[in-house]
């Protein structure tokens, strides 16, 4: 998943900074018009093994190894149920089929801040699926928690991703460098982020699709 926000460079932020407790534990099953997102399950490593192993998935999602295995995938949904992946990940699936697509999440960066990240499996790119349950979940998230902004970071050359997060309303507010597992080093990134009063503007998603 996508974790720790960037902080680094000009603006004097930590590469890595201590976490709060999570904010709060309940993590309600997220529904939209297409899909569910609920807590990753022991049924969906097989798929999520098959969607991760990609390098073109890998490469741009910060802490995720490549070769991606059936045992990491495992180790993924026990770590999302004991609370160690961010604080409240979700497997995006299917309404009609229940077919695993791939993850989502938020992560506490301070008292009034989460961090949202997202990796959808490539094939389902370019079908809206990751705007639509990143709506969902950044509805979820002002509603629900007493936080005033969400951040959201990608690589500068992830096109795909830079689109969801601007659909979402996030603005850019800087750039830097930051760790990939999967790349073995650092990658230059961009980050966004979206106030509520924004989102409260933009609730309604109407012109965001």
């Amino acid at each position: 998943m996508q974790d720790e926000l960037l902080r680094q460079s000009q603006r004097g932020l930590p590469e890595e900074r201590p976490r709060p407790e999570r904010l709060r534990t309940d993590c309600p099953v997220l529904l939209s018009e297409r899909l569910v997102l609920r807590a990753p399950h022991e049924k969906d490593i097989d798929a999520l093994a098959h969607l991760a192993n990609n390098p073109n998935v890998a490469t741009m999602v910060s802490r995720m190894p490549h070769p991606y295995t059936v045992n990491d995938a495992a180790d993924f949904v026990r770590r999302a149920k004991q609370g160690g992946i961010g604080k409240c990940v979700y497997a995006i699936t299917k309404a009609e089929t229940g077919h695993f697509l791939g993850c989502c999440g938020i992560e506490p960066i301070d008292e009034q801040t989460v961090e949202i990240g997202y990796w959808l499996g490539e094939p389902h790119w370019n079908q809206g699926y990751m705007t639509e349950a990143a709506h969902v979940l950044i509805d979820m998230v002002f509603r629900t928690r007493d936080i005033e902004r969400i951040d959201a970071r990608c690589r500068v050359m992830n096109i795909g991703s830079r689109r969801v997060i601007q659909k979402c309303g996030f603005q850019f507010q800087g750039s830097a460098m930051f760790p990939a597992l999967a790349m073995g080093g650092p990658v230059a990134v961009e980050w966004f982020r979206l106030d509520r009063k924004t989102w409260i503007s933009l609730r309604s998603w109407g012109g965001m699709r």
